[in-house]
């Protein structure tokens, strides 16, 4: 399967929500809303799972472009399917531009000789 991403503008951040599992363990998850440039269908309701996910999400801001990697998932309960998609990545146009290797530019007025 290739890779899924979306571009788009980072619409909403919807609320939090934690509980602990079966195990005993504590987990937190966080959807937000990205919308694409595209006519149709282009609305997104993604979700992160865990402190640091979330805790990365909260430090892009509303209105920012992001591009989000994401897997599909589907899950059954009570007999009714579920299917979410899950962001493992998200870059906004401010982090990636921070992180770009600079360009050098030579002119022949540099040369030595």
């Amino acid at each position: 399967m290739s890779e899924l991403k979306v571009v788009g503008k980072l619409e909403k951040l919807l609320e939090k929500q934690s509980g602990t599992s079966n195990a005993g363990k504590e987990w937190v998850k966080q959807s937000f809303l990205v919308k694409s440039d595209e006519q149709y269908n282009n609305l997104y309701c993604f979700e992160v799972f865990g402190e640091d996910k979330v805790g990365n999400l909260a430090s892009i801001s509303v209105g920012s472009t992001v591009e989000v990697s994401f897997n599909v998932g589907t899950n059954e309960w009570k007999g009714k399917y579920y299917t979410s998609l899950s962001a493992w990545r998200i870059s906004s146009e401010s982090s990636t531009s921070q992180t770009e290797e600079p360009t050098y530019v030579e002119s022949e007025d540099d040369l030595p000789f």
